[in-house]
């Protein structure tokens, strides 16, 4: 049984959509996703790309994937990276694949000296919140997100 990650690759946008439905499936979100494979064809491998996916295969199988970008902290004065994504096909679960996920991106942080590696987790999720913090994670619940979207978004961006 061999385990590889590797970056996502062009014509892969329909995979990657898989998992985002899987993911927003388990959390319950599946009302949100409004992506298309199209979207993710080119958002993921068009000309510039601002975001990022990596797969994780069992013996060539995708069985998961992390979809990720860069940030940047002010306070550091360094890029960081968001994962705004991390699935394990639920069959494939405690096989050290989303482990191996995380790993990937903590080298990348580390490889190029980038001053953080952040995400989200629903308060409910505590099998995630379990594994996050057995990594390291630290909760930062002295911060509430903000989000500005739909019409509120339309209304504040008007000329």
């Amino acid at each position: 049984m061999t385990l590889t990650i590797r970056p996502a690759i062009a014509g892969e946008a329909g995979l990657v959509l898989r998992f985002i439905r899987e993911l927003a499936a388990y959390e319950k979100l599946e009302h949100e996703v409004k992506a298309t494979e199209a979207d993710l064809e080119r958002d993921l491998f068009g000309d510039s790309p601002r975001v990022f996916a990596e797969i994780a295969e069992w013996d060539g199988r995708p069985v998961g994937f992390t979809l990720w970008f860069y940030t940047y902290s002010t306070f550091q004065a360094r890029h960081g990276i968001w994962l705004e994504d991390l699935y394990v096909d639920p069959a494939m679960r405690g096989k050290g694949i989303g482990k191996a996920l995380l790993v990937n991106l903590a080298q990348r942080c580390v490889r190029e000296g980038l001053g953080r590696f952040e995400w989200w987790v629903l308060d409910w999720n505590e099998p995630s919140i379990e594994f996050y913090k057995s990594q390291g994670g630290v909760m930062q619940d002295e911060w509430t997100k903000v989000r500005i979207e739909g019409e509120a978004l339309q209304r504040l961006g008007a000329p």
